[in-house]
């Protein structure tokens, strides 16, 4: 197949493309290389896929010198003239969108950041989609849209309609228009909500590298809401694994959808929305607990309140996901976060 995948100087984009590549498709890379945290480490994730960064220009072609079948752009979705121009040239069969302006928190300090880049982008790549006769779109979602939900663990059937962040309301928004082109245009849209995914080449603004850092460096870690918290860490790989089954198998109408008591994960449309998690959360002190194992060092921890935007737990309901995929995460927590950490001593240290 050939693919286009968005945010490929990314955590999620990065290693989703270098596994599509490995099978052997084809693949269109874009991403706008913003400075939301450092574009070194974003250039290092393209080098890593055989992208020349001395080569890498605003909307010029680069081809990975590893993989003959990578070409790189980059782009921003935000900009619609050249977004259609690229999937008009490139005769795609599918797309997977993973740029987003991503951090809950950020989304309080820079609102406009994130309607530019998770709206206006996300509807210019479904109008890229519409106008260029491509069928299979999947995207990512977040497990932030459940908002103030705390029926647990979070199914895809439970309603959305109370976000706490504005990064979680366009994670919202983006879904409600997938299914409007689902409807419209036939086009198959498959949601992802992702939760906390963590692993080699991983963001530096979440848990996981700034907990080791901080350790690593001999400074003191904040941990919210006292320590009372707990996420479905789910590794990278797992994750990927779980994006390629959706691209292979895209979304197809639900002949049981009851318009009279409407289901929102699936539709009479080709639309579907699915957790993508490891199905067994972990408290906060645990996973601090493991990294501090996996260094051989004791954190020095300030002990601090929720922060604005954040949930106190986050748990996936992932048997959609298994019945339709036989999706089987497998990666234990610790032999997680070793991986993680071998990969920051050689990068970082």
């Amino acid at each position: 197949m050939k693919i286009l995948v968005t945010g490929t100087a990314g955590f999620i984009g990065h290693a989703l493309a270098k596994k599509l590549l490995e099978r052997g498709d084809e693949v269109i890379g874009i991403d706008n290389i913003n400075d939301y945290y450092d574009v070194n480490l974003k250039y290092a994730r393209l080098a890593d896929t055989g992208i020349s960064t001395d080569a890498i220009e605003y909307n010029k072609l680069v081809i990975s010198t590893t993989y003959p079948k990578y070409t790189f752009v980059k782009l921003a979705l935000e900009d619609k003239e050249n977004l259609n121009a690229l999937i008009a040239d490139k005769s795609i069969d599918a797309v997977c969108n993973l740029a987003a302006q991503a951090g809950v928190r950020y989304s309080l300090e820079n609102p406009d950041a994130y309607i530019q880049s998770n709206v206006v982008g996300f509807i210019n790549i479904l109008e890229a989609c519409r106008n260029n006769g491509i069928k299979n779109l999947c995207y990512a979602s977040s497990s932030s849209v459940y908002g103030l939900n705390k029926s647990q663990p979070f199914q895809t059937s439970n309603h959305t309609d109370h976000p706490v962040s504005l990064y979680a309301a366009t994670k919202k928004s983006n879904e409600m228009m997938a299914h409007a082109y689902s409807h419209l245009y036939g086009i198959q849209t498959t949601g992802l909500r992702f939760f906390t995914v963590y692993g080699p080449w991983g963001r530096p603004d979440m848990a996981p590298m700034l907990f080791t850092s901080a350790i690593v460096e001999g400074r003191p870690i904040k941990v919210f809401n006292f320590g009372d918290m707990s996420r479905d860490f789910t590794y990278i790989d797992d994750i990927v694994s779980g994006v390629i089954n959706v691209i292979d198998k895209p979304a197809q109408p639900n002949p049981d959808w009851n318009p009279y008591e409407p289901n929102p994960n699936s539709s009479s449309a080709p639309f579907r929305l699915y957790n993508i998690g490891n199905n067994e959360p972990v408290s906060l002190m645990e996973f601090i607990g493991t990294i501090e194992s996996a260094l051989g060092k004791e954190a020095e921890k300030i002990m601090l309140p929720m922060q604005d935007g954040d949930v106190q737990s986050t748990y996936a309901n992932i048997d959609d996901l298994i019945n339709h995929f036989d999706y089987h995460p497998n990666t234990k927590l610790e032999n997680g976060i070793s991986k993680f950490i071998e990969w920051y001593k050689i990068f970082y240290v």
